[in-house]
C-alpha cells in the first residue's frame, strides 16, 4: 500500500511538471513608484500587480503571466530614467507594460511602446493622452468627470463658488470645469493652497481669505495624501460649519479617516468609482486578504483597484481573444528593429470589449477613453460616508433620495438624436468636395463648417444631415411684415435645426434665434488692393542723407580744401624745392594751389587720391581730420544706399476707414458689402458721422453692393473698390490673393455661432463642446487647416520677402544722368579751355588763330603720339629764330616752334 501510494504522487507530480512546461509564458512589465510613508493596511501598486497576476495564474492554465518589475525612484531623472527602465522591460521580453504613475514619464513609455508594438497600460489621470495606437487608460475620461461635476454643481445651483487648487495638474483638471461654469454665468474664484516652508504643511492663509471673502461654496482638487490635512486645517480656521459646501473631486475621498468632520454639518460631498457593495470588489478584495491578512478594504484607492482591473482584462484579452499556442515571441530589444505584433492587437480587443471588474462596468468609446462607467456621489454624514446618487453617461445624474424632479440632464445628453443642419457654399466654411466621383449627401461637401459638426457629433454622439441654401442668404428681417429670410428664417420655420456658416451672432438675430458660443471672433475690416508704387525720384542715390546732410557735407569741403590752401601757404614745410639736384635753388614752389586744393579734397571725397600728398604737419592734421569724416559719411551712405535704392515709395489712398470716407469721393473710390448681410446693417443707425456716410452711399449705390464675399473680392481685385467684410474672412482671402490686403483695424468685435430654435434645449451642450474644442486647441487646428494649408492657402505667406529684390534700371538712372551730365559738362569745358588758349597763343606769340588751330588739330589726330610742338613767337622778317632754326626735339624728334627759354620763377607762374 505504501508503494502504491508513492507511485501515485510520482505521477501527479510528473503530469503537473509537464502541464507547467507546457504553458505558454508570457511578461508583463511594470513601472511603479511607491511612497514611502505608506502603512502596512494600505495596499501598494507592486503588490496589488503581484497579486493580480496570481490569481490570473490560478484562473488560466493554458498561458504563464510573469511580472517583470522596474522600481522608480521619486527622485529619478525624469523622461530618462523612464527611458531606460522601459527599455530594460522590452529587453525582458514583456508583451505589456504598465506605469508609470508620473504624467511626465509617460510620454516616454507611451512612444517606445507604440514603436515596439507594445501595449501600454496607464491607470492615472491625463488630461488628453496623445494620439498613440497602443495605449489604453482605465483611469475614467477627463471630459466624461468634468461632465459629472458639473451636473453635481448644476443640482445644487452654485451661483458663485471658489475653487482650491494643489499644482498645475489640479488646475488643468478643473480647466474645463471652470468655462462651462464660465458659460453659465457662474461667478467662479480660484486660489492654489500654498503649502509655506515648514515640513507640515500650511494651509490656513488661503483658507483665511476664503473666509474672509464671504463665500459658501467650495471646490478642493488636491492629493488624497494631502485632502486630510486641508480639512483639518479648513476646520481650524472655521470653515466647518453648517454655513459652508465642500465638493472634493478626488476619487478617493472615503479612503481617508473623516471622523474628526462627521458632526461638524458641514457639506462634504465627493465622488467614487469603486463601489464597496461591488460583488467584483468583494472576490478579488477576498483573495487578496488570504495573502495580506492586514490589508484594509476601506483604504484602497482608486488607482490601486484600477490597476488590478487591468491585469485582469489584459490577461482575459491573452488568454480568449489571441491564440496562445500560435503566439510567436519575438526576441526584442530597443536598440533592434524587431518589434512584437500583438501590442495592437491586445489594444484594439480591450477597447472593443465590455468588462465587469471592481470598479464596474469597463467599456472604452472610439478614441479608446474608457467611457459608459458609474459613479458614486458620496455625502459625510454623522454615520460616515453615504451614497446619496449616482451618475453615468446615459442617464446623467440621479439622486437616490430625492424625487423624479431631481434628475438632472446630463450636458452631452445629444446622443442618438438627429439634426437638420443648414448651410451655404461659402469658402472656406462649406465647399463642394472636388472630385471626379459622384458623391452624395453630407459626403459632397467639405470645409471648416463642416468639420466642426463633425467633431461635434464625435463628441456628443448625435447623428445630423446637411441641408443646401442655394440663394446664400444668412438672414435678414423684414422690417413690414416682421419675417426672417435665408438660413434664420429657415431655423425658426422648423425647415432646420441648426445653421451653420459665416453666421455673425447680433442683437437682432438673437431676438429671433439661439446662438451657441462664439467658434470663432471676429469684427468688421476694409478689403482691397494694395498701395501701388510711385517711380522712384530722380535723384533717389542721395536719399541716405536729408538734404541738410548733403549741405553740411558740401560746406566742409569748401572749408576744408580752403584750409589746405591757406595752411599749406604758411606751413614752410610745404614750400620745397623744383630742382632736388640743385642745393641753394632761386624759389620754392607750394604744391598746394587753391584749385589742387579744391582737386585733393574732391579726390579724397571719392576715396580715389591724388598725387599730392601733404608734407607739413598741419596739412596732414587737416587731411586725417578730412579722411575722418570722410571715411564715416562714406560707410553710413553705403549701408543705405541699397535700402533706399530699392525702396519703393507707395501711393496710399487710405489707411482706414476715415481716410477711406474723406477721400473716396476725390480718388473715385467705391465703397460695398454683401447685401442684406450683418456688414450692411452695421452701419445703418450708427451715430458716428463716418459710419452714417458709408451707410447712406450703401443705400444710394446699390449697385455696389454684392450677393456673395466671392463678387466683392473679384471686384476689389480688379477695380478700385472698398470691400467691408468680416476679418477672419479677409484673412482667408489674402492667404490665396496677394494682392490684395486689410486696411485699418476691426469697427466692432462679435463672433460666428451656430444659430437653432429659441430655448432650444441643446443650446448649453453645443456650447460646453465648442468650449471644450477651443481649449483643447482643435479649433486652432481646424482653422489653420482651412486658412493656410488647403485650397491654396499660405501662398502668400513669406512670399520672397526675406529675398533681396533686384534693382531696377528706374531706381538708379539718376545716377547715370548725373555721369552723363557731368561728362557733357567736361566737354564744354574743354571746347571752352581750348578756345580761351589759342586766344592767349594769338596774343602771346602773335600768330593767327588759324594757324593755331591747325596746329592743335595736327597733334590732335596724331593719335600715334603723346607729344606735340611747343607754341613760338614769330620774328619780324618773318623768320625762325637765330641760332635755332631747323632744331629738333632731342628726345622726340618733332618739330619745335622756337627755342626753350630758360624756366625762372617768373615763367613758372606764367
Amino acid at each position: 500500500m505504501w508503494c502504491f501510494s508513492l507511485i501515485v504522487f510520482f505521477v501527479t507530480c510528473s503530469q503537473f511538471l509537464a502541464q507547467e512546461e507546457d504553458r505558454k509564458e508570457i511578461f508583463l512589465g511594470g513601472i511603479f513608484t511607491e511612497s514611502s510613508d505608506l502603512d502596512d493596511s494600505v495596499l501598494t501598486d507592486e503588490e496589488a500587480f503581484n497579486f493580480a497576476i496570481d490569481i490570473a495564474n490560478r484562473e488560466y492554465t493554458d498561458v504563464k503571466f510573469t511580472a517583470v518589475i522596474e522600481e522608480s525612484d521619486a527622485r529619478s531623472n525624469g523622461p530618462f530614467d523612464s527611458r531606460l527602465k522601459s527599455c530594460s522591460l522590452v529587453n525582458q521580453q514583456a508583451l505589456v507594460i504598465f506605469g508609470p504613475k508620473n504624467e511626465e514619464e509617460i510620454d516616454i513609455v507611451q512612444s517606445i511602446c507604440d514603436y515596439k508594438d507594445l501595449a501600454h497600460v496607464i491607470t492615472r489621470w491625463v488630461y488628453n493622452s496623445a494620439d498613440y495606437r497602443s495605449v489604453i487608460n482605465f483611469y475614467p475620461h477627463s471630459a466624461y468627470l468634468t461632465s459629472a461635476y458639473f451636473s453635481v454643481l448644476m443640482l445644487w445651483e452654485w451661483k458663485s463658488f471658489t475653487v482650491f487648487y494643489e499644482d498645475d495638474e489640479s488646475i488643468l483638471r478643473l480647466a474645463d470645469l471652470l468655462n462651462l461654469a464660465k458659460n453659465e454665468g457662474i461667478i467662479v474664484t480660484v486660489k492654489q493652497l500654498y503649502e509655506g516652508l515648514n515640513e507640515t504643511p500650511v494651509y490656513r492663509t488661503t483658507l483665511k481669505e476664503a473666509v474672509r471673502s464671504g463665500e459658501k461654496n467650495f471646490i478642493i482638487d488636491c492629493k488624497i495624501e494631502n485632502l486630510e490635512e486641508v480639512l483639518i486645517q479648513a476646520q481650524q480656521v472655521g470653515l466647518m460649519t453648517s454655513d459652508y459646501n465642500f465638493f472634493i473631486t478626488n476619487l478617493d475621498l472615503q479612503t481617508i479617516d473623516l471622523e474628526p468632520f462627521q458632526y461638524s454639518e458641514a457639506n462634504i460631498t465627493g465622488l467614487r468609482i469603486l463601489d464597496p457593495l461591488n460583488e467584483m470588489f468583494h472576490v478579488k478584495a477576498g483573495a487578496i486578504l488570504r495573502q495580506k491578512p492586514n490589508f484594509n478594504l476601506m483604504k484602497m484607492r482608486t488607482e490601486t483597484a484600477l490597476l488590478i482591473d487591468a491585469v485582469s482584462v489584459i490577461t482575459q484579452v491573452i488568454n480568449r481573444k489571441l491564440s496562445i499556442k500560435d503566439m510567436e515571441m519575438v526576441d526584442i530589444t530597443c536598440n533592434s528593429p524587431k518589434s512584437s505584433r500583438h501590442g495592437y492587437t491586445i489594444a484594439n480587443h480591450v477597447k472593443t470589449s465590455k468588462y465587469d471588474e471592481m470598479t464596474g462596468r469597463i467599456e472604452f468609446d472610439g478614441n479608446g477613453f474608457r467611457s459608459n462607467f458609474n459613479l458614486d456621489i458620496i455625502e459625510l454624514t454623522q454615520e460616515g460616508i453615504s451614497k446619496i446618487g449616482t451618475w453615468n453617461m446615459s442617464k446623467g445624474l440621479v439622486m437616490l433620495s430625492h424625487k423624479v424632479e431631481d434628475v438632472v440632464e446630463d450636458p452631452f445628453s445629444l446622443r442618438n438624436k438627429t439634426f437638420k443642419v443648414i448651410t451655404c457654399l461659402t469658402d472656406p466654411y462649406c465647399m463642394l468636395k472636388e472630385t471626379s466621383i459622384q458623391l452624395f449627401g453630407n459626403d459632397r461637401f467639405e470645409g471648416f463648417a463642416i468639420d466642426l459638426i463633425h467633431e461635434l457629433s464625435l463628441m456628443e454622439g448625435f447623428n445630423y444631415t446637411f441641408i443646401l441654401r442655394e440663394d446664400k442668404q444668412n438672414g435678414d428681417k423684414n422690417q413690414s411684415t416682421g419675417e426672417w429670410s435665408g438660413m434664420i428664417g429657415d431655423v425658426i420655420d422648423g425647415v432646420a435645426d441648426l445653421a451653420i456658416a459665416d453666421l455673425t451672432i447680433t442683437a437682432g438675430r438673437e431676438e429671433a434665434v439661439d446662438f451657441t458660443s462664439p467658434f470663432m471672433n471676429l469684427g468688421i475690416s476694409i478689403l482691397a488692393q494694395k498701395p501701388g508704387t510711385a517711380p522712384p525720384s530722380f535723384f533717389s542715390f542721395a536719399d541716405p542723407f536729408a538734404l541738410d546732410t548733403w549741405i553740411m557735407i558740401a560746406l566742409a569741403y569748401a572749408v576744408v580744401s580752403v584750409s589746405f590752401f591757406i595752411l599749406s601757404r604758411i606751413c614752410p614745410d610745404e614750400w620745397t624745392n623744383p630742382y632736388p639736384c640743385v642745393e641753394e635753388p632761386e624759389f620754392l614752389i607750394n604744391q598746394f594751389s587753391l584749385s589742387n586744393s579744391f582737386w585733393y579734397a574732391v579726390g579724397s571725397l571719392m576715396q580715389q587720391g591724388t598725387e599730392l600728398a601733404p608734407i607739413g604737419v598741419p596739412t596732414r592734421m587737416v587731411a586725417g581730420m578730412w579722411w575722418f569724416l570722410i571715411l564715416i559719411m562714406v560707410s553710413s551712405y553705403t549701408a543705405s544706399l541699397a535700402a533706399f535704392l530699392a525702396n519703393e515709395n507707395t501711393i496710399t489712398l487710405f489707411t482706414d476707414v476715415d481716410t477711406l470716407v474723406e477721400n473716396y469721393q476725390e480718388k473715385g473710390i467705391r465703397m460695398g458689402a454683401k447685401a442684406k448681410g450683418a456688414t450692411e446693417g452695421f452701419f445703418r443707425g450708427k451715430d458716428r458721422e463716418v459710419y452714417k456716410t458709408i451707410a447712406k452711399y450703401m443705400e444710394e449705390h446699390r449697385e455696389d453692393m454684392v450677393g456673395d464675399n466671392k463678387d466683392g473680392v473679384k471686384l476689389a481685385k480688379t477695380e478700385n473698390y472698398a470691400f467691408f467684410m468680416e476679418s477672419i474672412s479677409i484673412e482667408y482671402e489674402t492667404q490665396r490673393h496677394c494682392e490684395l490686403q486689410q486696411y485699418g483695424g476691426l469697427l466692432d468685435d462679435k463672433g460666428y455661432g451656430i444659430a437653432m430654435r429659441k430655448n432650444s434645449t441643446y443650446r448649453k451642450t453645443l456650447s460646453t463642446a465648442i468650449l471644450k474644442m477651443q481649449s483643447s486647441g482643435q479649433l486652432d487646428k481646424l482653422k489653420r487647416t482651412w486658412w493656410e494649408e488647403k485650397r491654396g492657402g499660405g501662398q502668400c505667406v513669406g512670399g520672397g520677402d526675406d529675398e533681396t529684390p533686384a534693382l531696377d534700371v528706374r531706381n538708379v538712372e539718376g545716377v547715370f544722368y548725373v555721369t552723363i551730365g557731368g561728362t557733357i559738362c567736361a566737354i564744354f569745358l574743354v571746347l571752352l579751355e581750348f578756345f580761351a588758349s589759342l586766344l592767349k597763343l594769338k596774343k602771346k606769340y602773335k600768330i593767327p588763330i588759324r594757324e593755331a588751330l591747325n596746329n592743335e588739330k595736327k597733334a590732335f589726330i596724331d593719335f600715334s603720339s603723346n607729344v606735340k610742338p611747343a607754341p613760338k613767337a614769330k620774328s619780324k622778317s618773318g623768320s625762325k629764330s637765330s641760332g635755332e632754326s631747323g632744331k629738333t626735339n632731342n628726345n622726340t624728334g618733332a618739330p619745335t616752334y622756337g627755342f626753350i627759354p630758360t624756366i625762372t620763377k617768373d615763367t613758372l607762374d606764367e
